[in-house]
């Protein structure tokens, strides 16, 4: 898993955006924010952006002229060199399943249009400040639950001793759970902790993110376990009453 971004740097981020009025407000607003902005106006230019240099965030419309942003959501992914890009998904309200498909394709959030300009700084700032959690004064560098184990301080995961490709977000929700084994941690309390949003930010994004991260747990994914109506914990599965 790549590094995450030096504090204090100056953030780059991708604009994905072929609607040349919300491309020019969002450029606008992102760089007095503070941020380095790059435009592309379809998938191709966003990919040709990626492959120059990663950017720290991608602001990513899932209705492009030339392909779907689900398509280059997927090839960025898929790129080792990729994998510590955060990615904010725009898309209209009425499009649910877009929003939970981009969620499980990796994606870190997203946010509805129409859209305000202070809500989507706020979730800019979030997804970038997540960062990747380092251990405590007193908290070892590797953190074991069963097959499972966590290297904070090389960004690792290793199933059985199998590495696992995570986004940061995938790697937070999974150590902050591990670091909690045989504890349910909640859905308000992983927004807090993991996204860094309150409660009445929805739910349906920690269940998305869970869901995904089992499935690539593979062989450990039975020691992710779901607590009805409260949340999720790492237990071993024969302790399970």
């Amino acid at each position: 898993m790549s590094k995450a971004r030096t504090p204090g740097a100056q953030a780059r981020i991708v604009v994905v955006e072929d609607e040349p009025d919300i491309a020019t407000i969002l450029d606008t607003t992102l760089r007095q924010e503070g941020f380095g902005v790059t435009l592309a106006r379809d998938g191709q230019a966003a990919l040709d952006a990626f492959a120059q240099s990663p950017p720290d965030l991608v602001l990513l419309d899932l209705l492009l002229p030339d392909m779907s942003g689900l398509e280059v959501l997927k090839m960025l992914r898929r790129s080792e060199r990729n994998d510590a890009v955060r990615v904010i998904v725009l898309t209209a309200k009425a499009g649910e399943f877009d929003r939970i498909l981009g969620l499980e394709l990796g994606a870190d959030d997203y946010v509805t249009k129409p859209f305000s300009l202070r809500e989507l700084v706020l979730r800019v700032r979030a997804v970038l400040h997540r960062g990747v959690p380092e251990p405590g004064a007193d908290e070892p560098n590797l953190l074991h639950a069963g097959p499972i184990q966590v290297d904070l301080e090389h960004h690792e995961v290793r199933v059985q001793g199998d590495s696992l490709k995570l986004t940061l977000t995938e790697f937070r929700l999974l150590a902050e759970l591990v670091r909690a084994a045989g504890r349910v941690r909640s859905r308000d309390r992983l927004l807090a902790d993991v996204w860094g949003y309150d409660a009445d930010v929805m739910s349906r994004t920690v269940d998305t993110h869970v869901r995904r991260l089992r499935s690539k747990l593979g062989a450990a994914s039975d020691w992710l376990d779901t607590v009805r109506g409260v949340g999720y914990r790492i237990l071993d599965p024969t302790a399970r009453g």
